[in-house]
């Protein structure tokens, strides 16, 4: 690759990759039923908003899934690995494309949760969780997932090993589906 198409490699993967970040956690916190009156809730509903009211009226959701930011992310990933593609390889598989792309938000969901329980581990270890207004974010996003964990293996003292367990099953399914790209 030339330097312009590692410039451009870079720009589109950075920008689409952080809003489809924004479109797929605010799906999540939604899911989870987590306070939209957070600040930081706050910042991810006016970032997506714009293009997610629209698409809500010709995609409604199906109970507490939020269809519409699902068709976002998948519809704006693909047109990242298009692009990508056009600005590598100067042309499009578009089988490959539509696979790699479910490929590639499903890493994306599972990457949102590995990096939200690493937070929230630092944060429980430095004390940081009062007063700070992304704690209970991802105190909800997590609980899901650590819940059956915690049941099945209990606090070692005071030690908690559901999130380096829930870690190492999200990275067994990272090796897992990036099995399927070809």
């Amino acid at each position: 690759m030339n330097v312009l198409q590692q410039i451009g490699v870079l720009l589109i993967d950075t920008l689409f990759s952080l809003y489809i970040g924004a479109v797929v956690v605010r799906m999540l916190l939604g899911y989870v039923g987590a306070n939209f009156y957070n600040p930081l809730s706050q910042f991810l509903v006016k970032v997506t908003n714009p293009v997610l009211v629209p698409l809500r009226r010709f995609i409604p959701s199906i109970g507490k899934i939020d269809t519409a930011a699902i068709v976002l992310a998948l519809g704006l990933t693909i047109i990242k690995l298009i692009l990508l593609s056009l600005v590598v390889f100067g042309n499009v598989n578009i089988i490959s494309t539509l696979v790699a792309s479910i490929i590639d938000l499903a890493k994306v969901i599972i990457w949102i949760y590995i990096i939200s329980l690493l937070i929230q581990a630092v944060m429980s270890w430095i004390g940081s969780a009062h007063g700070n207004y992304v704690a209970p974010l991802i105190q909800s996003l997590t609980t899901p997932i650590l819940r059956p964990i915690q049941r099945l293996i209990p606090n070692i003292g005071v030690l908690d090993l559901s999130p380096l367990v829930a870690i190492l099953i999200l990275n067994i399914l990272l090796i897992i589906i990036e099995s399927f790209r070809f």
